[in-house]
C-alpha cells in the first residue's frame, strides 16, 4: 500500500542567534522569567538545550539555586548531559556532576543521591520521573525551594487523582517556592486525560513551535512519509516488503501480549536477526565490546544492530554504546520493544517501522519524531505501520477494525500537524487596516473574534489538542469511515461543539462557538492545501489554489471553487471537515478491506446515546415528511440507518416514560 501522507518539509531558513540559539530556542529563551513555563515542541526542535539556556539563567538571573531535570527513561537522559554553550555565545556551558546524573547507571540508592544533592552545593541533577516522585515523597514540596524543576515529556504526567507525577507538579504549584518547565511534544495523553488541571494550566506561560515551523528549518530532509501496510500471516514473513536494509532504522516489535505477536519478545529478536542474514544464523554475532550485533549479509555487508529488547546485563553495555554513536557508521538499526521511543536521539534514524496496531496517538507521534530530525545525507524520513490485514472471515475482525480506526486518527493528526497556518480575520467593511499577522491572510463574514483572553488562547495554542481530543469522539471516528452518516450542520453546529465544551468546560457557550468557528477554519482551510493522496507528489505551497473570474478571486475548498469576496463562516458550517480523511482511506486501501471496514463499522460504534438520539430528531422528523415514510434500520443507507436508530430510542424513551408516569 502507497503512503497516506506524503509532505514537503524543508525550505531551509534556519538561523542561530549571537548566543548559539536555534528559533525555537531563542522564542523559549524569551519567556524565561515566567514561573511555570510549558515548553510545546515538535522532536529534534532543541528543547532540551532551551532548557539548558533557561535553566542557567535562572541560576544567574532569577535568584533560582538548582535545577533538576526528569525524564521519562533512563535513555533519554542523554540529552542533557554537560554540553559547552560559551564556545556558541552564551554566558555558561550546562555542566553536570557525573555522581549527579542518575540516568547514567542503573540501580543504586537515587532517591538518597536526590537528597543528597538537595543538601549540597551542587546546581543540576538529572533524574528519572520515577526517581522524581520518590525524592518527592520523601523530601516534600519545601525541599524544593528556589528549585527549578523541568519535567520532560511532560505528557507523563495528567490531571487525575492517581497522577503520581501529577501530583508532584500540582503540589509544587500550591506551594508557590519553586519554578516549573514542562516540556513535551506531544501535549495530549493517549486516555484522553487531560495533562494539566484548568485552574493549573492557567498560570502556566507557553511556547509553542509547530511541527511545519520545524520541518521548513531543516537543511537535509525534505520529506516525511506515513504509511499503514497489511500482512496476512507472519509479520516476520512480511517484513521483507517494508524494510529497506539500506536505511537506519528502528523496529518496533509487538508486545508478546498482543495478537501479532507470534512468539516470545527474544525468539522474534532472533527471527528478526536471522532474516537479516539471509536465513543464516551463524552470520548473527554479538560484538562484547558494545553489545551491538555485527549481521553480515548475503552480499558480505555487515550491519551493527542495537538490540534494545534483550533485558539482560548486555543492555546496560548497549545503552552505554548508544551513547556513544557520533558517527552515522557507527550503527544500522536499533530494535526494540518499549524503548527507543520519545525522546530517544539517534539523527540517523531515517526510518521507524512499527510492527502491529497501537492504541496510542502520543505513542506513534513519539515514534514518529524518532525519524524526523535533520541530518547530512537524510533527505526523506518514513514511518511505516505494518499491521495485521483485517480479514471477513477472522472472529477477531470487529478488533481490527477497531485498531484500524485509531491508525487513521494517527495519519490525520499528522497531516494537520504537518500543514500550513492561516490568519483568519472578520470580513468587516471599512475595517481599521493592521499590521498583518504571519500565515495566509483569510477574511472571512461572520467569523466570531476571541471576546476573551481565554479564547484567543485557545485559538492560538490549543487547537492541535484539540484535535487530537476531537478525532479520538467515536462519533467523529464514525463520520471519517463513513462520512454520510450525519449531515455537515450537524457535525459542525451539535457534534463538534459538544466535544469542544467536553475539552474545555470552563468556556461559555458562546467562547465555545468562537473556538468552533476557529476549528473549522483551520481543518477546513488546512485540507484545501494537502497534497491529494495518491498524486506523484506533494505540492503544499502554503498558499491556496486559487484562479480568476473576472475581477473575482476563487479559491479551491471542497472540490469547488468559491468566490473569495462571498467567504463566510455559513458557508464553511456546510461543508464536512472530514471528508478529507474519507478521501484518504479509498484512494489506499484496497476494495476488499474497506468493504470489511464499512460492513463492521457499526460493531466499532458505541450504542447511542439518548442525546445523541435527541440531537438528529429533527433529522428524523424531516426524513419522515420528505420521503412519506420511516428510516430503516435495514436501509443501505448508513445515515438513514443511523435516524432509524435515533427513532428507535426515541419512542423507547417515549413507552418508558408514559409507563413510569
Amino acid at each position: 500500500m502507497p503512503n497516506l501522507i506524503t509532505h514537503i518539509c524543508g525550505t531551509h531558513h534556519s538561523t542561530v542567534n549571537n548566543m548559539g540559539m536555534r528559533e525555537m530556542q531563542a522564542r523559549a529563551f524569551d519567556a524565561r522569567n515566567a514561573q511555570y513555563l510549558l515548553i510545546k515542541a515538535p522532536p529534534a526542535s532543541g528543547k532540551s538545550r532551551a532548557l539548558m539556556y533557561i535553566g542557567l539563567d535562572k541560576i544567574a538571573n532569577q535568584g533560582l539555586k538548582k535545577v533538576i531535570v526528569a525524564v521519562p527513561e533512563r535513555s533519554i537522559g542523554n540529552s542533557f548531559k554537560t554540553t559547552p554553550l560559551k564556545p556558541s555565545g552564551f554566558f555558561a556551558d550546562w555542566l553536570v556532576t557525573p555522581k549527579y546524573n542518575l540516568t547514567d547507571s542503573a540501580g543504586g540508592h537515587k532517591t538518597a543521591a536526590f537528597a543528597e544533592f538537595l543538601a549540597s552545593s551542587e546546581s543540576i541533577l538529572v533524574c528519572t520521573h520515577a526517581t522524581l516522585r520518590f525524592a518527592f515523597e520523601k523530601v516534600g514540596a519545601e525541599a524544593f525551594k528556589d528549585c527549578v524543576v523541568a519535567i520532560d515529556e511532560f505528557h507523563h504526567a495528567s490531571a487525575d487523582g492517581e497522577s503520581k507525577l501529577g501530583e508532584v507538579v500540582r503540589d509544587l504549584i500550591k506551594e508557590g517556592h519553586s519554578h516549573v518547565v514542562a516540556m513535551t511534544g506531544s501535549y495530549f495523553r493517549g486516555d484522553t486525560l487531560p495533562v494539566l488541571r484548568p485552574e493549573d494550566e492557567a498560570k502556566f506561560q507557553r511556547v509553542t513551535y509547530t511541527y511545519y515551523e520545524q520541518l521548513a528549518s531543516y537543511q537535509y530532509l525534505k520529506q516525511l512519509g506515513i504509511g499503514y501496510h497489511f500482512y496476512s500471516e507472519s509479520y516476520i514473513t512480511a517484513i521483507e516488503d517494508v524494510l529497506d536494509l539500506s536505511k537506519k532504522t528502528i523496529i518496533h516489535i509487538p508486545s508478546v501480549n498482543s495478537a501479532e505477536s507470534p512468539k516470545g519478545k527474544m525468539e522474534q529478536v532472533d527471527d528478526l536477526l536471522e532474516f537479516i542474514a539471509g536465513g543464516d544464523a551463524s552470520k548473527v554475532k554479538r560484538d562484547a565490546a558494545s553489545g551491538f550485533y555485527h549481521v553480515e549479509r548475503p552480499d558480505g555487508t555487515t550491519l551493527k544492530i542495537a538490540d534494545l529488547v534483550d533485558d539482560s546485563p548486555f543492555r546496560e553495555t548497549v545503552l552505554a554504546s548508544l551513547r556513544k554513536v557520533e558517527q552515522r557508521e557507527n550503527l544500522d538499526m536499533i530494535v526494540a520493544l518499549g524503548m527507543a521511543k520519545e525522546g530517544f536521539d539517534w539523527i540517523w534514524c531515517e526510518h521507524v517501522l512499527t510492527v502491529g496496531y497501537r492504541n496510542s496517538m502520543t505513542e506513534v507521534i513519539q515514534i514518529i519524531g524518532r525519524a524526523t530530525r535533520d541530518a547530512e545525507g537524510k533527505t526523506h524520513a518514513q514511518f511505516t505501520n505494518l499491521v495485521a490485514e483485517p480479514i471477513e472471515e477472522q472472529s477477531a475482525v470487529t478488533e481490527a477494525v477497531n485498531n484500524m480506526l485509531k491508525a487513521i486518527t494517527v495519519s490525520l493528526i499528522m497531516e494537520q500537524v504537518l500543514a500550513p497556518n492561516f490568519n483568519f480575520k472578520t470580513k468587516v467593511p471599512d475595517a481599521q487596516v493592521q499590521e498583518p499577522a504571519p500565515g495566509v491572510p483569510l477574511l472571512i463574514k461572520g467569523l466570531q473574534e476571541p471576546s476573551t483572553d481565554r479564547v484567543k488562547q485557545i485559538i492560538e495554542e490549543q487547537l492541535d489538542e484539540l484535535k487530537v481530543s476531537m478525532y479520538q469522539n467515536p462519533l467523529i471516528k464514525l463520520v471519517t469511515i463513513q462520512p454520510d452518516v450525519f449531515t455537515p450542520a450537524e457535525i459542525n453546529t451539535q457534534i463538534i461543539p459538544r466535544v469542544i465544551a467536553t475539552h474545555f468546560p470552563d468556556l461559555t457557550e458562546s467562547q465555545v462557538n468562537e473556538v468552533r468557528h476557529a476549528l473549522l477554519l483551520d481543518l477546513n482551510f488546512k485540507n484545501a492545501v494537502s497534497p491529494d493522496p495518491g498524486d506523484p507528489g506533494p505540492n503544499t505551497t502554503g498558499e491556496l489554489e486559487t484562479k480568476h473570474e473576472g475581477e473575482n478571486v476563487l479559491i479551491k475548498l471542497a472540490k469547488k471553487f468559491v468566490n473569495l469576496d462571498e467567504l463566510s463562516i455559513d458557508l464553511i458550517d456546510s461543508i464536512n471537515p472530514f471528508e478529507h480523511a474519507y478521501e484518504i482511506l479509498s484512494k489506499n486501501l484496497d476494495e476488499r478491506i474497506l468493504r470489511t471496514i464499512h460492513g463492521n463499522v457499526t460493531a466499532v460504534r458505541l450504542p447511542m446515546s439518548d442525546e445523541e438520539a435527541a440531537m438528529l430528531w429533527p433529522s428524523v422528523k424531516a426524513f419522515t415528511q420528505s420521503r412519506e415514510r420511516e428510516p430503516n434500520l435495514n436501509a443501505q443507507d448508513p445515515r438513514e440507518q443511523r435516524l432509524a436508530h435515533a427513532l428507535s430510542i426515541v419512542r423507547a424513551a417515549k413507552r418508558d416514560q408514559a409507563t413510569s408516569g
